[in-house]
């Protein structure tokens, strides 16, 4: 018998495959990039791991082809990579460029499950490959929130990141070999993998995991304008909508899957693994620390949830899972975009 989720959204399958953590793409100073020259019906990458991007007549990404003309970047994690669309011709940055927003081209330079941090650094990194650059749109937030909450794994004053606790173990047992080999004089410390306590034993109040996630949001913003003052593109800080920071009530098709989601999920169901910064009151406690933090550096902010919440009802099939949205959801999240941003 099917799973709802393969009759309702059947691109997801090819999701699971493209981000399998068997087939993870580890890439240099990033811990881990979209895999590169993937290809299936829903997406596909270029050699680099960035997803195409597509115009009414022509396509784009980082990595491949690229416009003479300036650009504009969609940055964030995995919505506005796209996870979720049925092809590269619905994500966010494609509705842009196709419709909503299209007298300049719309990459997308987004990575699977990245924070504030790996966003920056992805820019740093491929900076050199880009046309002038007019538009620096951050469509972000969760991620870097749902990080902050695990505070034992905090090191050199930068927040974790997703999968960093087996990155963590792997290097202890590294260090171990070596001082198993070294053959240096003096006392050497006791070797000791750590044992991670569970997330209840640590998790901070959520005003604490608020003000973790808006220090490293508005440390990197710093950055983010610095850079852009360089080309004189103009950044804006968009808080992405989530399903349940959006609405209490949702469609009948995202509560068949997100109840099957629930069930079958071997970590646990959602409110268990993100139930204190997912609610409607977290998200807007969320937005109300991001705005003073964005205007006190001159970035533009936009909570997309009232926006996205004012524009649809509870019968709106938006999203695949709780964070990824469906084609029409990208579509009518790209016409906000344009609308509350001013993009023509």
């Amino acid at each position: 018998m099917k799973l709802q989720r393969e009759i309702l959204t059947p691109q997801m399958l090819q999701y699971d495959d493209f981000s399998s953590r068997g087939e993870t793409e580890y890439v240099p100073y990033l811990m881990y990039f979209n895999r590169p020259n993937y290809r299936s019906d829903a997406i596909n990458t270029d050699r680099l791991g960035f997803r195409i991007s597509h115009g009414a007549t022509e396509q784009a990404s980082v990595g491949s082809s690229l416009p003479e003309g300036p650009v504009r970047l969609l940055v964030g994690g995995s919505v506005p990579l796209g996870y979720g669309s049925t092809s590269d011709a619905a994500t966010m940055a494609s509705r842009l460029w196709t419709e909503h927003a299209p007298s300049r081209p719309w990459l997308t330079y987004a990575g699977h499950c990245y924070n504030s941090t790996q966003e920056l650094l992805l820019f740093l990194l491929y900076r050199h490959l880009l046309p002038p650059v007019e538009e620096i749109v951050i469509f972000s937030g969760f991620n870097t929130l749902v990080m902050s909450r695990l505070v034992e794994m905090h090191r050199a004053d930068q927040g974790p990141f997703y999968f960093c606790g087996e990155f963590f173990e792997q290097m202890e047992e590294v260090k171990s070999r070596h001082r198993k080999s070294s053959r240096g004089f003096g006392r050497r410390n006791k070797p000791s993998v750590p044992a991670w306590p569970s997330p209840d034993e640590v998790r901070p109040e959520l005003d604490d995991a608020i003000a973790s996630a808006v220090d490293l949001v508005g440390r990197h913003l710093d950055s983010w304008q610095v850079l852009a003052a360089a080309t004189g593109a103009r950044v804006s800080f968009v808080l992405q909508p989530l399903a349940t920071w959006l609405r209490e009530e949702t469609a009948p098709q995202e509560k068949l899957i997100f109840d099957e989601l629930d069930r079958i999920s071997k970590l646990g169901t959602w409110e268990a693994l993100y139930g204190d910064v997912a609610s409607v009151e977290a998200g807007q406690r969320y937005a109300d620390a991001l705005a003073p933090a964005c205007e006190k550096r001159g970035v533009r902010f936009v909570n997309l949830n009232p926006v996205l919440r004012a524009a649809v009802t509870d019968q709106t099939w938006l999203y695949v899972d709780r964070a990824h949205l469906t084609d029409e959801g990208n579509d009518i999240v790209a016409a906000l975009l344009a609308e509350q941003l001013g993009l023509s």
